[in-house]
């Protein structure tokens, strides 16, 4: 199975947002959309890696928009440097902002990776906005272990992602290697700290976060392990919680070898919440 490459072109939309110029995609359905989906994608790589789960959305009468994260892809600041996290959230509300002006009646949801998941569930929790659910892909939640160990090391390891880890389906890491967007130097020490903080302020505020949750997770990430983000799914105050555990899978559970049923399993949430 043959994945396509991602989208590299610059996005068409921008805002100021919280450090610098973001700039985001965004994807319209044939008719009257249905749902406003926002998307937040992952550490080191940018919005064009999801045009494949954004057109199965659309499909589904979704408008879905996706910035590319202060820091990555064609938005400003220096590469793969966060130095707090709840900036990305706070670009990602102004994105929604933006769109909602436009669309004021249509349920909203968010849908996040990876770290975009942390992105996500930071936005949850700190936003008045009226959402209807929130989606996670592999999120970074609970412990990351992978961040403290590297926070204690007096010289950051430049050790880039093994593309490997990301998909049992070759194309996938041959894609993502290729890319010109995708960030592959060191993991930043303000990056990794401001990741820690985030975990623990998500931790501390679970509660705040009682919407529908769809949570997939691959059985086999390597990247980030499923146990402590399961656990802290646990934790949110959503009455409302679908944890899978996919079996054999790898990190980008949107990208294994059996997207397209999850895929669908994703838009099967986002229809039934925004319903």
């Amino acid at each position: 199975m043959a994945f396509p490459h991602p989208l590299t072109d610059p996005p068409a939309h921008a805002i100021d947002g919280a450090r610098g110029q973001v700039r985001y995609r965004r994807w319209r359905p044939d008719g009257p959309p249905r749902r406003l989906v926002a998307l937040a994608h992952g550490y080191a790589e940018h919005s064009g890696r999801y045009d494949h789960v954004a057109e199965a959305l659309v499909a589904r009468g979704a408008l879905v928009i996706a910035p590319d994260h202060l820091g990555h892809g064609h938005s400003e600041g220096d590469r793969a440097l966060i130095h707090d996290l709840d900036d990305l959230a706070d670009d990602l509300h102004a994105v929604l902002r933006v769109e909602r002006r436009e669309h004021p009646d249509l349920p909203v949801a968010v849908l996040g990776h990876s770290l975009g998941g942390l992105v996500a569930v930071r936005l949850v929790q700190r936003t008045d906005e009226d959402l209807a659910g929130l989606a996670l892909s592999s999120p970074v939640l609970g412990d990351w272990a992978a961040a403290r160990t590297l926070l204690e090391a007096e010289e950051i390891p430049d050790a880039p992602i093994d593309p490997a880890t990301l998909s049992r389906e070759p194309s996938v890491g041959a894609a993502y290697a290729e890319d010109p967007l995708v960030y592959r130097g060191p993991f930043k020490r303000p990056t990794l700290q401001a990741i820690v903080t985030a975990l623990e302020a998500a931790s501390q505020e679970a509660d705040r976060v009682t919407l529908p949750v769809l949570h997939l997770h691959g059985g086999d990430d390597a990247l980030v392990p499923p146990e402590p983000s399961l656990l802290a799914a646990q934790q949110l105050g959503s009455s409302d919680l679908d944890v899978r555990v996919l079996d054999g899978a790898r990190h980008e559970v949107l990208n294994e070898t059996d997207r397209d049923r999850t895929i669908a399993a994703v838009a099967d949430f986002l229809d039934r919440v925004t319903g």
